[in-house]
């Protein structure tokens, strides 16, 4: 079905006005002039924005070149937050509205001094984090407004050397999860280095490897404030509160560098295992990194070779929490939602979309993931079915997958993730019940809508 929305050529920037220097030793840039032209479209957009969907779905390209886009969120007024890797202008947060309703942002403005990835909205505020702190900004009339200052909620976080994104989600009643990623591979004594063993115990896990719960409520806090939620989940970018089931969902990323211990771990074993993880988080949780791994093809927690395993052995990982579902390796789950829309058709109420950002490292077998899964759910807060591709052709090129199945879902003729057009990162569902998925190569941001065909 060919989309129908007017073509624009250019959008309405208006920077927002500076902002509180947050306690984290955050610096405010200084105030820079409104940048024209932010967000240009090409001037004949392909189909769907260049993305495959299903059929009676249809995207239009709601914005573009924003920058490096992580996550998104939708006020229930209709305006999208997008939050930035890098700062654009100098600043990291995105703010956009569509005023003539043709589908597309036609006002934009750039607001907050922190770069980062998570987002959220509760109780009249927008929540945002960087990669040492959370914290929110008033929403008026579902917008952030020009002098509106950021107030601290969790500051004075390490910056950690990799898996830094302090991902979240709150919960109705007012419980703030944050991602603390480790900042590690399999808590080696070297790091990614064959041979290296794993130490036992970790003390990573002290700080680290985990989903940590504080008050969104309260401003402020630090580390200690909070309580270790779920423990053994070595980087957990994608978090959701299920609002059907009143329960915490996560998809963990897997370890890499099997193929370093040889053997039967070789390079074909290595890019499909270990599985990308699809968690039921509940408080006290633990699924077991950095010590063991799951095996999708065996259905089983594994003992890492770190310490010890050699592709069968089960040992300490027997009893560790399993996945509800799991994926090929190496995909990256970056974001989760669960729809709790009614423009959709029915069977994606309280279903789950997946946002896969792709891999790098499944060499010699092709690359994976790039593109958005939808999961069915039963009333037992579990899958009732398998996976589907949802939204694919992200990357702008050959993909052997198609829409509403899950053969071969992914697979690209890709050598790496900078040859890559797109790479899907975020996703968020707008007050009617739109999909909005972004993009973290130039900043394009779709909006997918579903019309029963006549």
């Amino acid at each position: 079905m060919k989309s129908t929305f007017v073509l624009a050529t250019c959008m309405t920037v208006a920077l927002a006005g500076p902002v509180r220097a947050l306690p984290d030793n955050s610096v405010t840039p200084k105030r820079t002039p409104a940048r024209k032209n932010l967000s240009v479209r090409p001037i004949a957009p392909p189909e769907n924005g260049g993305i495959k969907l299903g059929n009676g779905f249809r995207a239009t390209l709601f914005a573009d070149n924003l920058g490096k886009a992580r996550h998104v969120i939708v006020s229930n007024t209709g305006t999208v937050f997008v939050k930035l890797e890098k700062l654009n202008n100098g600043k990291g947060i995105v703010q956009l509205n569509d005023s003539n309703g043709d589908g597309m942002a036609d006002q934009t403005n750039l607001f907050g001094n922190n770069t980062g990835t998570g987002m959220d909205i509760y109780n009249g505020y927008l929540y945002a984090s960087s990669d040492t702190s959370v914290y929110r900004y008033k929403l008026t009339n579902g917008k952030v407004m020009e002098t509106t200052p950021a107030e601290p909620i969790v500051t004075g976080l390490t910056l950690q050397r990799q898996h830094a994104s302090k991902s979240l989600t709150i919960s109705p009643d007012g419980k703030l999860f944050v991602n603390f990623g480790a900042p590690s591979n399999a808590c080696q004594e070297k790091d990614r280095q064959k041979g290296s063993m794993g130490m036992d115990p970790c003390p990573i896990l002290e700080e680290y490897g985990g989903i940590w719960q504080f008050d969104a409520n309260k401003l402020n806090q630090h580390k200690a404030d909070g309580k270790r939620y779920a423990t053994g989940i070595r980087n957990a970018v994608a978090l959701d509160w299920n609002k059907a089931t009143n329960t915490l969902y996560a998809l963990q990323h897997g370890r890499d560098n099997l193929n370093n211990w040889g053997g039967v771990f070789t390079d074909e074993v290595s890019a499909e295992l270990p599985s990308e993880e699809f968690l039921m988080v509940k408080e006290g949780s633990d699924f077991g990194w950095p010590y063991c791994y799951n095996d999708h093809v065996k259905n089983k927690k594994l003992l890492a070779p770190e310490y010890g395993g050699d592709g069968t052995k089960q040992d300490r990982c027997a009893g560790k929490d399993k996945p509800i579902m799991a994926f090929p390796g190496h995909w990256a789950p970056n974001d989760l939602l669960f729809y709790t829309g009614t423009q959709f058709p029915a069977r994606y109420k309280n279903g789950a979309f997946v946002c896969f950002h792709g891999s790098w490292n499944r060499a010699p077998l092709k690359q994976g993931g790039y593109f958005v899964a939808f999961i069915p759910f039963g009333s037992d807060g579990r899958p009732s079915g398998k996976y589907e591709v949802f939204a694919e052709n992200f990357a702008g090129v050959a993909e052997q997958g198609s829409p509403g199945t899950s053969v071969n879902a992914g697979k690209l003729d890709l050598a790496s993730p900078g040859d890559a057009v797109a790479r899907p990162v975020g996703l968020a569902q707008g007050p009617d019940g739109s999909l909005y998925i972004t993009d973290s190569v130039k900043g394009k941001v779709w909006r997918v809508m579903y019309s029963a065909k006549k």
